[in-house]
């Protein structure tokens, strides 16, 4: 009787072995039978068997188990293990909340923009975003206001490879905001806002240490009025920097700015299409 070997899979019907990977902190890699692809979070030990924690660019996480050959990494196919003993971390995150890339480059700047109101608008979004935006190669310019916005926008040019995305303050119904940007029809033009009279409401009072954002009768300049009611020096620029340095992540602000601010990221960066 003739021997034959355990194995009688034909030889040009065999796998080759797939690299062995240490599952790093922020290693990015795409699951093979979803497509899920994301940065890795954690490693865990269970019962069935090690599992793999990734966490995609919008921050939802998915647990795989780590079978052989289930990940790509740069498009080929590897089997993750698990790290040495202590060399799994949290990664490390940007003040936005995003995943921090250590030792990236700036992009060179996008034909397309962010406009935001003023120069306080512009200095918070830099505070939180700014590793993002450089990342992204998104440019953020002031404006003195809004008023004449439509001319601004029919300046710029807007298309397809060039969108403008705009961040308006009190953008509420029957503002004087709302009724300029809905002249804005542009399909490559955003204009997002939030309902705060100033980017300074945006703030958390808590992170502030007030008690919250003191009402200014109407006609007052606001930004002197909060200066007045919160007793502090009637120099709105000084009181600015003041409530700027309480800001160290996206925790201190508003969800309602929050918002706006990650919806005109992803317009700008989307790609192009015709409208």
């Amino acid at each position: 009787m003739r021997s034959y070997q355990p194995d009688l899979t034909p030889p040009w019907k065999k796998s080759a072995p797939a690299p062995e990977v240490p599952a790093d902190p922020d290693l990015v890699v795409e699951e093979v039978t979803t497509g899920f692809c994301g940065a890795v979070i954690r490693c865990e030990k269970t019962a069935a068997g090690p599992t793999v924690t990734l966490e995609d660019r919008f921050g939802k996480h998915r647990v795989f188990p780590m079978e052989p050959r289930g990940f790509l990494l740069e498009g080929r196919v590897v089997t993750l293990v698990r790290p040495s003993a202590g060399g799994l971390v949290r990664p490390a995150r940007t003040a936005s909340g995003s995943v921090a890339v250590p030792g990236a480059r700036a992009r060179v700047a996008r034909a397309g923009r962010i406009y935001v109101e003023g120069r306080h608008d512009a200095e918070l979004v830099e505070r939180v975003w700014g590793d993002d935006l450089r990342i992204e190669g998104v440019v953020v310019e002031y404006l003195e206001g809004i008023d004449d916005l439509p001319a601004i926008v029919r300046e710029f040019s807007p298309g397809p490879d060039a969108r403008l995305g705009v961040l308006v303050d009190h953008l509420v119904p029957g503002s004087k905001e709302s009724r300029i940007a809905a002249q804005i029809s542009d399909g490559n033009v955003l204009v997002a806002g939030h309902p705060y009279i100033d980017v300074w409401e945006a703030v958390k009072p808590s992170s502030v240490g007030i008690a919250g954002w003191p009402a200014v009768p109407r006609g007052q300049d606001w930004k002197t009025g909060v200066c007045r009611s919160l007793g502090w020096e009637e120099n709105t620029g000084a009181a600015w920097q003041r409530i700027l340095s309480t800001v160290r992540s996206y925790r201190d602000l508003e969800p309602a700015l929050l918002g706006r601010v990650e919806e005109l990221i992803d317009f700008v960066t989307a790609p192009p299409t015709d409208v």
